[in-house]
């Protein structure tokens, strides 16, 4: 079985990339996330007889022997298909604008720096000579646009163009593309806008007028990128950032903007554990404050670093650790009398994987106490070497959202660095 799917919070380009994947691989089933941009579910909404999509519920990952991967080269930004991830024998093709290389090893790919993925994706097409209907040159043409910002983004190239002329060529509706991409600005969106605009400040850094704008927001507040969008041009800003904490939802969405060749907003935003392209991207960060997000954008723009401390400055050791057979009841009277959530698994000085409490959540019975720690541990260990520093552990944190880094030094457990260490010193986190 094979399957296409695409990133997290799907917009219109990874939405037009999945359609366009399945003309030139008409065997395979599009499987799009749950989460998906708002214009997105309402075209899909009216749409859902034209473009039957499958959700990730529907598909049986252990059918899948070929996934085709759209729009991101990130396991995280496809978390719905996650159990894909440790197969060996899974054929990865990918499809890809985005140039800085991610984690997900692929068996044929290409990558190529256009403003939109559904511009290489209509170039194989029109090679192919692939029929497309009125309504797929629609959707691709949004997609193109959006993405470019109707070709005006400086991540715009000559090719974005050609594919544009195609798809008119192919009877592209520019009116209902209008319809499509129309921003949803309202009331909500408006007083976002004047707040933001009443606290504007912008800051040379490197020479580029930056912006950043924190403030706080209740609840789910749709169209915040079409916000950040228009403030970034009422205030006459090279680069904006906005930085939207919700104490409710312990979150800060970070959406950024960008007008300039020097500042890349997406590998701004991919070092936030986010993504994006050159003029525009986002993020979602739990449990860090607006101010230390500020602080960690300025540090990543300016290129700068706040010391010299390293991992080996702030890891605890000697590390406490268990063996692969220890008892899961053992491990919880461990956790519970040093007060930790979790600790290294390590069978003659290598690392096998890391028990938490959170996998205590994997037992259904009582009888499993007495099942040891390997039947439980978690094996894929994200590790950091002793001569790193603070901002790299509080990123690979965030990013795969785990409360531990083991120091491996020469293949063996130094120490063991946890997300308080690493952020109290760094971002200070916000407390529970």
């Amino acid at each position: 079985m094979r399957i296409i799917t695409t990133h997290k919070n799907t917009d219109f380009d990874a939405l037009a990339s999945v359609v366009a994947a399945t003309i030139l691989y008409p065997d395979a089933v599009p499987v799009l996330p749950k989460q998906v941009n708002p214009n997105v579910k309402a075209f899909l909404s009216i749409h859902k007889d034209i473009f039957k999509m499958k959700s990730p519920g529907d598909i049986d990952c252990d059918k899948v022997d070929s996934l085709v991967v759209v729009d991101t080269d990130n396991w995280s930004r496809i978390d719905h298909v996650k159990k894909l991830q440790k197969r060996d024998d899974l054929e990865i093709i990918m499809w890809d604008h985005h140039m800085n290389k991610q984690n997900i090893k692929t068996s044929w790919e290409r990558k190529e720096p256009m403003g939109a993925n559904i511009t290489l994706m209509t170039q194989q097409l029109k090679e192919e000579r692939k029929l497309l209907t009125p309504i797929q040159s629609t959707l691709f043409l949004a997609g193109l646009y959006e993405d470019t910002g109707n070709l005006t983004f400086p991540s715009s190239q000559a090719a974005d163009a050609y594919a544009a002329a195609y798809l008119l060529e192919r009877k592209a509706d520019l009116k209902i593309i209008g319809s499509l991409l129309r921003p949803a600005y309202g009331e909500q969106q408006k007083n976002v806008l004047y707040e933001m605009l009443e606290n504007t400040d912008t800051e040379k850094i490197n020479g580029i007028k930056v912006s950043i704008n924190k403030m706080k927001i209740e609840g789910h507040v749709g169209g915040l990128s079409v916000v950040v969008s228009m403030y970034r041009e009422i205030a006459n800003a090279d680069v904006a950032f906005g930085v939207f904490e919700n104490e409710d939802r312990d979150n800060c969405i970070v959406i950024g903007r960008s007008d300039v060749d020097e500042v890349n907003v997406g590998a701004v935003m991919r070092s936030l554990g986010g993504g994006g392209h050159h003029g525009a991207g986002s993020a979602m960060l739990k449990g860090i404050s607006a101010d230390r997000v500020e602080e960690w954008i300025r540090d990543i723009i300016s290129g700068g670093q706040r010391s010299a401390v390293q991992i080996s400055d702030l890891m605890s050791f000697p590390v406490i650790t268990v063996s692969s057979n220890t008892l899961m009841q053992d491990v919880a009277v461990l956790l519970r009398e040093k007060g930790c959530t979790g600790v290294p698994v390590v069978d003659d000085g290598e690392l096998k994987g890391v028990i938490s409490r959170r996998d205590f959540k994997k037992l259904k019975k009582e009888s499993q106490l007495n099942a040891p720690v390997k039947a439980f541990m978690k094996c894929d260990v994200v590790t950091i070497s002793p001569d790193r520093g603070p901002n790299q552990a509080a990123n690979l944190m965030v990013k795969h959202d785990i409360g531990r880094l083991p120091v491996i030094q020469d293949g063996k457990v130094i120490g063991i660095v946890t997300r308080t260490d690493a952020m109290r010193y760094f971002y200070d986190l916000l407390p529970d």
